[in-house]
């Protein structure tokens, strides 16, 4: 499928959206909202009315509306990418000019639609910042958008990286620049296209001259996963995917970030999946539909992800590798990386995952991880700051840990402001 364009539903498929719509989506909306506000009173998680509702929302669309119908129904991440950018730089132009705005100066010379095709005509890099003035010296996020590989990026996603990576360059005086993997979707594409995508695309910057020491990956739960991906196939190099030796022996990547990763296939024993599967956005039945998505239903491509893991490969989920693979799987890993930053909300399915993830990483005793759990989020809320278009918590230690890693330091502003 094209990037530019939407899927086409069969007739089926439209009535079934749209009795989902308009019969469906109002009761379990209201259900969702309101067994989500109850649970969280009743652990005395912070009532925060619009990232529940959001959560609740969400949890209907996840589960009941299938990757094709969601796609259908929003807009393409290229076309959301135009939009976003082309209203984020009108506003920041508006407000340059009334007043004394500095972050707003700042933003309207930065913002401009820029994309990069990659070689496979299916996927880009879809620019946010000055990434053209000098390679050698600019600092890049190589960003991969969640949505368990079958939902379009969303304006979230942008503000999350703008408020981020963009406003630490600004505080700054550095010029930080977002490079978004724009990744082919499933059913459409399932694994391990995105891999090649992602592989792709980290050559592309590689070639046009950024430094490995100047870049940083990462993502959210699709993205997070994408980026575990990306770190086997630079340790393991996977046989479908062309690009393989993109660093030299004594380079390494600045760091990354892994934001509520989905790193695990196996979702119906997990203790998370059975605790907080009535307060999150997931559940274990739109998890099972999303592997399916990935791995395929056939009985040939489930034979050959069984094989991949009977030898050891943990390419697609690496927590399902048995305890011995686990942690030689990730050996290594802080020679091509300087450095994790970890993220799970305390009210997430993949909680479980994360924690084993967070162990098994813990091997690589040179390797410095920070991690950080919020008590009174579920999955992705750093995602949902990005949504409501406000610096919270997962914001400001995102921005706070890129300055670190880049080695940033901050630059007095008259009242830097995003808003």
């Amino acid at each position: 499928m094209a990037a530019y364009s939407k899927p086409a539903l069969s007739f089926g498929q439209k009535l079934s959206l749209f009795l989902k719509l308009i019969v469906l989506a109002p009761p379990t909306i209201l259900f969702n909202y309101i067994r989500c506000l109850a649970i969280a009173k009743s652990r005395n998680v912070a009532l925060q009315p619009w990232f529940w509702f959001k959560c609740a929302f969400n949890k209907f669309a996840l589960r009941h509306l299938s990757a094709l119908q969601i796609q259908s129904i929003s807009p393409p991440t290229v076309a959301m990418y135009k939009s976003w950018t082309r209203k984020r730089l009108a506003k920041a132009v508006s407000e340059a000019k009334s007043s004394a705005n500095l972050s707003a100066q700042f933003l309207s010379q930065t913002l401009a639609v820029e994309i990069d095709s990659l070689p496979d005509g299916q996927s880009s890099l879809l620019w946010l910042g000055k990434n053209r003035s000098d390679p050698a010296t600019t600092k890049i996020v190589y960003f991969f958008h969640g949505g368990g590989y079958g939902v379009p990026m969303l304006p979230g996603h942008f503000e999350w990286c703008l408020r981020a990576y963009l406003q630490a360059g600004f505080e700054t005086k550095e010029n930080v620049a977002v490079a978004v993997l724009q990744y082919a979707l499933v059913p459409h594409e399932q694994y391990p296209t995105q891999l090649k995508q992602a592989a792709a695309g980290l050559s592309q910057l590689l070639s046009a001259g950024y430094k490995p020491e100047n870049i940083i990956v990462g993502g959210d739960s699709a993205g997070g996963n994408l980026t575990l991906q990306l770190f086997g196939h630079l340790l393991h190099p996977h046989p479908e995917v062309v690009h393989s030796k993109l660093l030299q022996s004594n380079q390494k990547l600045a760091g990354a970030f892994l934001v509520s990763p989905w790193c695990g296939s196996q979702h119906n024993e997990s203790w998370s999946f059975k605790k907080f599967g009535g307060i999150d956005m997931l559940s274990t039945e739109t998890m099972n539909s999303g592997v399916n998505n990935v791995l395929g239903v056939s009985k040939e491509e489930r034979d050959r992800y069984q094989e991949e893991l009977r030898h050891g490969n943990g390419w697609a989920y690496p927590m399902d590798l048995d305890e011995s693979h686990k942690k030689k799987w990730f050996e290594g890993l802080e020679q091509i990386l300087g450095q994790v930053y970890m993220t799970a909300g305390e009210q997430e399915v993949f909680l479980e995952q994360i924690i084993d993830l967070k162990t098994v990483l813990e091997e690589n005793k040179n390797l410095p991880l920070k991690f950080w759990s919020e008590k009174d989020a579920a999955h992705d809320w750093i995602l949902l700051e990005g949504e409501k278009g406000v610096d919270g918590e997962g914001i400001r230690r995102m921005k706070a840990w890129t300055k670190e890693v880049f080695g940033l330091h901050a630059v007095i502003h008259n009242r830097p402001t995003t808003d």
